[in-house]
């Protein structure tokens, strides 16, 4: 069957099963969905390697192989890949990982370098990457078991600021730095604004004003970008005459690497990411329903209580609530 027609049998008679069905029990008709999506949200990969996969031949739709990706499937749909039904979807997860130097942000490495996922916990669920850092560098690569969700947090689109700290070598002209702002073209590519800062210890004000001078020592910056193309720091900072000797990356959107320990991973709590991404549950603020506080009658007159009288402990008034420290 040739690509065409695959896309019409798929989308045809598999829709009206799924919309007979659903109406008989009265809910809401669910929408059929790209087989590529539907990979990814099960967390097997990414769009883009559900499409290598299809092309491979690996992807069957009702017993039979896919050879294109333009396929609508609906929820009933019985789709194997290599001949393994997907796993049953599991709810939406986030973890925060600190990325070691010298590792590859991949699943293989043609040449047998050590890639992260071979250093991952064993009883982590299969996870994809949202973006990746290159070899040489560190810090916090996100991880989640839904591939629609990495490529969501991927795209400009998103508006999460990525943040970086880049130990550098070369004269930094406070300058110039202040003039990536308006963004910058480099060989061609045209970068957005960035944002670039030196980065001063305490007690070294003196070092700063220096720097900003011109002088040529290693020093550490703080850069902050929305998009993230491959290598845009290193590329960049070049074009500055500054060489990278370390880049760590600290953050990205809400999500903070704080004092995670290298190597190791994080969970991001669920309200915490539901918050993030809009998904909390309708009519429930922060994905969980706030039970009201009952007021405590507040006293017209105070009165000084004896020596003998003991504390009963009752609160007079609401406490203030705690701030909750996101990402």
């Amino acid at each position: 069957m040739s690509g065409a027609d695959q896309t019409k049998a798929m989308s045809g008679a598999d829709q009206k099963r799924s919309v007979s069905e659903t109406d008989q029990g009265g809910g809401e008709t669910p929408k059929p969905e790209r087989i590529a999506k539907v990979l990814a949200r099960a967390g097997l990969c990414s769009r883009r390697e559900a499409e290598r996969w299809i092309a491979e031949g690996r992807v069957q739709v009702e017993g039979e192989t896919l050879t294109t990706p333009a396929v609508t499937v609906n929820a009933e749909a019985r789709i194997t890949v290599d001949g393994e039904p997907l796993p049953q979807r599991e709810k939406t997860r986030l973890w925060i990982y600190h990325k070691l130097a010298g590792l590859i942000t991949t699943n293989r490495d043609p040449e047998g370098r050590p890639t992260i996922f071979e250093r991952l916990p064993d009883d982590l669920p299969r996870v994809v990457t949202v973006g990746r850092l290159d070899i040489a560098s560190e810090g916090l690569l996100l991880l989640t078991n839904d591939g629609e969700l990495a490529r969501r947090l991927e795209l400009p689109a998103s508006g999460w600021t990525r943040r970086y700290r880049a130990r550098v070598y070369g004269r930094v002209d406070a300058k110039a730095l202040a003039g990536l702002a308006k963004g910058v073209t480099v060989e061609g590519v045209t970068y957005g604004p960035i944002e670039a800062v030196l980065e001063v210890a305490k007690g070294e004000v003196g070092k700063e004003k220096s720097a900003g001078k011109g002088s040529r020592a290693n020093s550490w910056l703080v850069v902050s970008l929305a998009e993230g193309h491959n290598r845009e720091v290193r590329r960049v900072l070049g074009h500055l005459g500054l060489t990278v000797s370390r880049l760590i990356r600290t953050a990205y959107g809400p999500f903070q690497l704080g004092k995670l320990k290298p190597g190791t991973l994080r969970p991001v709590p669920q309200k915490v990411l539901d918050e993030q991404l809009g998904t909390a549950p309708k009519g429930k603020e922060g994905g969980e329903k706030k039970t009201p506080r009952k007021k405590t009658p507040q006293r017209k007159t105070l009165t000084m209580k004896k020596p003998s009288e003991k504390k009963s402990g009752k609160k007079t008034g609401t406490g203030k609530g705690h701030a909750r420290r996101r990402g």
